[in-house]
């Protein structure tokens, strides 16, 4: 069965293959006005946080820049969880590790993928590695040995509150699947559509770190929110650890 981490009930769960479950809540979802109270409402519960950066070029749509990780990182010392949905991340990587980035996720399909986990390995950043749903498994597969996570998207970037698309899960179950065989301590990261009822095909296909936003903070009690969800990718794995 699931034991709780000592960071506390809601952050993480080691499923049995001692494979860290968390949730990491997308500020893309919380109240802007009042961000810093949004953040340390959820924080008890968590230890990482989910920062969506867009650029309005790669995906439809603008959100944060660098000086909005640097405001969180005044308010809380969680884990910044950093997706770059933008064209040219070579250029953002430092102004993002000096904002207080401690992990930059880059998407395999804007291409220089050695390049830029070299680049992000330099910086002291932990690496991530993030695919459309529509691309493959073999596009990310070369890399598995580079990079600390690998993000399944399960919606199309560009916007919150968009629906699961389960047509997803067989590929994280490559991806978790091959880092077992190369022995990778590899993170499966999966965002877009998670919430207690999701997650659960999600937890069972590999994915270890769900991120969840308006299933945590479009709900009336996010802290909960956020225990339920993660409740549920526990429950999923328990007996079940591959």
């Amino acid at each position: 069965m699931p034991v709780e981490s000592p960071v506390g009930s809601v952050a993480m769960v080691t499923s049995t293959s001692d494979r860290a479950l968390r949730v990491a809540p997308s500020i893309l979802s919380a109240d802007f006005g009042s961000l810093s109270d949004a953040v340390t409402l959820i924080a008890p519960g968590i230890d990482w946080l989910h920062v969506d950066v867009m650029d309005g070029h790669f995906v439809p749509n603008l959100t944060v820049g660098p000086a909005v990780v640097s405001s969180l990182r005044e308010h809380t010392d969680l884990f910044l969880d950093t997706h770059l949905m933008i064209t040219d991340p070579a250029r953002y990587l430092e102004p993002f590790r000096d904002a207080g980035a401690d992990g930059c996720t880059v998407h395999v399909e804007v291409g220089e993928t050695e390049a830029l986990v070299g680049q992000m390995r330099e910086l002291g950043l932990r690496v991530g590695l993030a695919a459309n749903p529509d691309t493959p498994f073999e596009a990310v597969e070369p890399y598995l040995s580079m990079v600390d996570l690998v993000l399944c998207m399960t919606v199309f970037p560009g916007f919150a509150g968009q629906s699961f698309i389960a047509e997803v899960m067989p590929k994280v179950r490559q991806v978790r699947d091959a880092a077992a065989a190369g022995g990778l301590s590899l993170d499966v990261e999966v965002d877009g559509g998670i919430d207690e009822h999701t997650v659960v095909e999600a937890a069972r296909s590999g994915a270890n770190v769900f991120v969840a936003g308006s299933a945590v903070f479009g709900r009336a009690h996010p802290l909960e929110a956020a225990a339920r969800i993660l409740a549920a990718a526990a429950d999923a794995v328990a007996g079940d650890p591959s």
